[in-house]
C-alpha cells in the first residue's frame, strides 16, 4: 500500500511518543506494508557518531527501509527545528514524487510541530545578545543561565532543561528583543500551518513497562558500546561542552570516565534521567489534542488507522 504520487498534498503519518515506547520498531515493522520512507523527528539522530546513545536505526535497518534527517551534521555543527523543517520538507517531497508513502518517526515534540504548524514568528538571532549569553555561561555555568530565565521568563523555565544551553539562549534573547515570554508567543502562534494532511499517532502502553523498556534500555547501551563510542568522540575533538554531548547517556558517561561515578551509578542516573525525560515527553503530547494513542503491540490496529487515513 502506497499513496499515490499523483495526489497534491503530501500525506503524513507521525508516529511518536516517548523514549523507550517502542515507536521505531513499529514504525519499521509497518514500512514495508505501506511503501514507505522514514523521516527520523529526533534531534540527537541528526548528529553523526552519536549511533548507540541515540538508538539509532541500525545500518541493516537504514537499508531496509529509506531514512532521512540521520547522520546529517557533525556533533559540532548547528542544527535547530527551523533547519530540521527545511530539509524535511525536502524529504517529504522526494518521497511522494517517488510514490512512497511518509512515515515521521520520532519523539522530539519541537520538531513535528514546526513541521506540521509552521514556524513560530519573531527575531532572527542576535550574535551580539547571543554572545554576552555565552559569555555568562562560561563564567558562570548552565545553573546561572537558567537561573536568569527562571526570574524573566518562568513559564519557558518550566519547559526547557536547565541542561538546554541552546534553548536557554534563545528563550533569552527573544524575551529581550520581544519584551514577551517564547512560550505566550507559541501560545499564541498556535502552529496552525497545515501545509500537510497527516495522521499522528502516539505508541505508548503504561508507565510501569515504559520505565521497565527504559531501565533495559540503559544496561543494553552501555553493553552495546556506549563508554567506547563517547571515548571515540572525544577522540575525534567532540569535547563534552557541545549540545549533544550534553544529551542523556553521553553526559553521564562523561562523569563516569573523569572518574566522578562508577560505571554502575552512570548507568542508574542515565535511566533515572531518561525517566524524567519521558514524563515530560508524555506531558507535551498529551496536550496535542489531534494524537491518537495506541498501545505499541495493537499492530492490526495501527495497520487499520493508517489504512483508513491514506485511502479516505
Amino acid at each position: 500500500m502506497s499513496l499515490s504520487a499523483e495526489t497534491s498534498k503530501p500525506r503524513l503519518v507521525v508516529i511518536t511518543g516517548p523514549t523507550g515506547a517502542g515507536k521505531t520498531a513499529v514504525a519499521l515493522r509497518l514500512a514495508r506494508e505501506f511503501n514507505a520512507g522514514i523521516i527520523s523527528a529526533d534531534s540527537m539522530q541528526v548528529y553523526r557518531y552519536l549511533d548507540v546513545g541515540t538508538a539509532k536505526p541500525s545500518r541493516e535497518e537504514q537499508q531496509q527501509v529509506p531514512h532521512h534527517l540521520i547522520d546529517c551534521v557533525n556533533p559540532d555543527e548547528w542544527f535547530n527545528a527551523a533547519r530540521f523543517r527545511e530539509e524535511a520538507d525536502l524529504a517529504i517531497y522526494r518521497l511522494h514524487e517517488q510514490g512512497r508513502t511518509v512515515f515521521v518517526v520520532g519523539g522530539t515534540g519541537l520538531y513535528i510541530r514546526v513541521l506540521l504548524g509552521g514556524l513560530l514568528p519573531g527575531p532572527g538571532p542576535d550574535e551580539v545578545l547571543r554572545g554576552n549569553y555565552k559569555g555568562l555561561m562560561a563564567l558562570y555555568g548552565k545553573d546561572y543561565l537558567y537561573e536568569e530565565l527562571r526570574m524573566k521568563d518562568p513559564a519557558a523555565a518550566m519547559n526547557i532543561e536547565p541542561n538546554d544551553a541552546v534553548r536557554m539562549i534563545r528563550a533569552l534573547e527573544y524575551f529581550a528583543a520581544m519584551g514577551r515570554s517564547i512560550t505566550e508567543a507559541q501560545g499564541r502562534h498556535g502552529f496552525q500551518d497545515k501545509r500537510y494532511d497527516f495522521i499522528k499517532i502516539g505508541i505508548f502502553s503504561d508507565r510501569e513497562s515504559l520505565f521497565e523498556r527504559i531501565d533495559g534500555r540503559a544496561a543494553a547501551m552501555i553493553a552495546a558500546g556506549l563508554v567506547e563510542e563517547t571515548q571515540g568522540l572525544l577522540s575525534r575533538g567532540y569535547g563534552e561542552d557541545l549540545k549533544p554531548m550534553q544529551s542523556l547517556g553521553y553526559k553521564h558517561i562523561f562523569n563516569y570516565l573523569k572518574g566522578i561515578c562508577s560505571l554502575e551509578a552512570a548507568q542508574a542516573s542515565m535511566a533515572r534521567d531518561t525517566r524524567k525525560y519521558a514524563k515530560r515527553q508524555l506531558t507535551w503530547f498529551r496536550a496535542e489534542k489531534d494524537m491518537i494513542w495506541m498501545h505499541p503491540d495493537d499492530m492490526a490496529g495501527i495497520e487499520r488507522l493508517i489504512a483508513d487515513f491514506l485511502h479516505t
